[in-house]
């Protein structure tokens, strides 16, 4: 037997450590002389032992065995998925409805239905040769974001009151009918944008096709998109767009220059819209009902930060909606 005094900790229990926790269970030594000695946690060796031993006895050959067959099965467990065929009908289905494989796997578990799946394991599947021909549905495959250009200097917004004094009841979503607006604007050989707004309890969104980004006509759009909502105050970055806020006769609040992450529950709800309307589109060939048809399937998406029920769905329970 081989004793190691300064022997460097490995992330999985190695083969040759399983021959020596034998030899040291044979000389009855305990859970944590064991480990102190393999410099390992108590739990890690009790584990092991329990985990992989054969009618109660610790072989090492055998416990290396199991122990490669279950990495083997973690590896594959999103096999569950092409081997139930009710699950993986389901998941396609909330792939083709625009749903990622978090919301897939939180609604899964929110209904309450007979199987389940991870996020993780709805990606692995995803990528391995069964699923590759459905990632054609998933949201994009880049996974580091683009570098941002430097943004030119904004024209000065009288009687803002800055984020820092907005309410802590605001802040902290308690009450409904807060909202953050932004604009997504047309390619620069297109006209005009989107005015989009996002309230902040219900993650509700709304969008209107606006032809021009002038300040007074851009107001009085939001103004009448929010006409059958509560509204209270709404929180805008610093475009020239929204210098005429005051007009909407409600409180409003500005986020920091070049700081468009305070507001970033309308930046996930601009995400959510390019996704059916890249960058590069021109607005002004874009119809209302267009429009209207794509915030309706964002609207009734399960999501994360709402327990996976749907903006509709809470936004109707908060009342935030006028009939």
């Amino acid at each position: 037997m081989v004793l190691y005094s300064c022997m460097k900790k490995a992330k999985k229990i190695t083969r040759r450590e399983r021959f020596d926790i034998r030899d040291m269970l044979d000389l009855h030594w305990s859970y944590r002389k064991i480990a102190k000695q393999l410099e390992r946690s108590p739990n890690t060796i009790a584990q092991e032992v329990l985990n992989n031993s054969t009618n109660g006895y610790y072989d090492p050959v055998k416990a290396d065995a199991k122990a490669r067959v279950k990495r083997r099965g973690t590896r594959l467990k999103w096999r569950k998925i092409e081997d139930d065929p009710a699950m993986k009908k389901y998941v396609i289905q909330g792939l083709k409805k625009h749903w990622n494989p978090d919301e897939i796997a939180g609604a899964m578990l929110e209904n309450r239905l007979p199987f389940r799946a991870s996020k993780t394991t709805i990606y692995d599947w995803l990528y391995s040769a069964w699923g590759q021909q459905h990632c054609k549905y998933l949201y994009s495959h880049r996974y580091r974001p683009r570098k941002q250009k430097p943004k030119k200097a904004r024209v000065l917004i009288l009687n803002r009151t800055p984020l820092q004094l907005r309410p802590q009841e605001i802040n902290e979503r308690i009450h409904p009918g807060h909202w953050e607006a932004d604009a997504i604007v047309s390619a620069k050989s297109g006209k005009g944008g989107v005015a989009v707004a996002q309230e902040r309890k219900s993650r509700l969104l709304a969008a209107k096709i606006v032809r021009t980004l002038k300040p007074k006509p851009y107001a009085q759009k939001i103004k009448r998109m929010l006409k059958d909502k509560i509204a209270l105050s709404m929180t805008f970055d610093n475009g020239i767009e929204n210098r005429n806020h005051q007009d909407l006769g409600i409180d409003t609040f500005f986020c920091d220059p070049y700081s468009s992450w305070q507001k970033g529950g309308i930046e996930n709800g601009n995400k959510m819209i390019r996704r059916y309307l890249p960058k590069g589109t021109d607005f002004s060939k874009v119809k209302q009902r267009q429009m209207d048809k794509i915030i309706n399937i964002i609207n009734q998406k399960p999501r994360r930060s709402l327990g996976y029920k749907s903006a509709l769905a809470v936004a109707r329970a908060e009342g935030v909606l006028v009939y």
